[in-house]
């Protein structure tokens, strides 16, 4: 798979809440960071049990607003809906910069937009 592909399943078992198809297109030791800052992540056993959490959130669905792709490079603009603990249904925009080895995400870094809270 190319990079944009390899990312393109990534979101769609992240839709489908698929943890074991999601972690599959990391590697095993991938980092994943905010943006030049803190690292959330490293290696599968990590992310398998933050994003079993996540996957258990009833609207959890990232929506693309934009791809870009150059070589190993993919860049992603989300709107991510959540279920935010403690405070409801909403959505945050994300920027994801997905560096791909191998066929797999190496490293990941996030830029977490400002929290939207949903009104019912």
């Amino acid at each position: 798979m190319n990079p944009t592909q390899v990312i393109q399943a990534q979101v769609e078992a992240y839709n489908r809440k698929d943890l074991d198809a999601f972690l599959a297109t990391y590697a095993e030791d991938a980092e994943q960071h905010i943006l030049h800052g803190e690292l959330m992540a490293k290696g599968r056993d990590a992310m398998r049990s933050r994003y079993a959490e996540r996957f258990a959130e009833p609207d959890l669905h990232a929506q693309i607003l934009s791809r870009t792709s150059i070589g190993n490079v993919v860049v992603d603009t989300e709107l991510v809906t959540r279920n935010f603990p403690g405070e409801g249904k909403g959505t945050i925009e994300m920027i994801c910069i997905y560096e791909i080895e191998d066929g797999r995400v190496q490293k990941a870094s996030f830029v977490l937009g400002a929290k939207r809270l949903l009104k019912d």
